[in-house]
């Protein structure tokens, strides 16, 4: 697996964890529905500026997502 895919993949699971819709978190992150779905499938090279958009409206941080053990390094 790829870092785009293991991104998506981290994404996804916080999202479903939090029982949040993709178009919920597209709202309340500012990112298109369809950019976070292909993020999920591991088709898109995330910036960093989207990535902080996501990552905080998953009501975490850069330190916490990338250390988690689930994230492959």
């Amino acid at each position: 697996m790829n870092i785009k895919e293991e991104f998506g993949k981290k994404v996804k699971a916080l999202r479903e964890e939090k029982s949040m819709s993709i178009e919920h978190l597209a709202n309340i992150s500012d990112v298109d529905r369809n950019y976070i779905s292909d993020i999920e499938k591991g088709k898109r090279n995330v910036s960093i500026t989207i990535m902080e958009k996501i990552i905080t409206a998953l009501e975490t941080d850069f330190i916490t997502f990338f250390n988690d053990k689930n994230f492959k390094k």
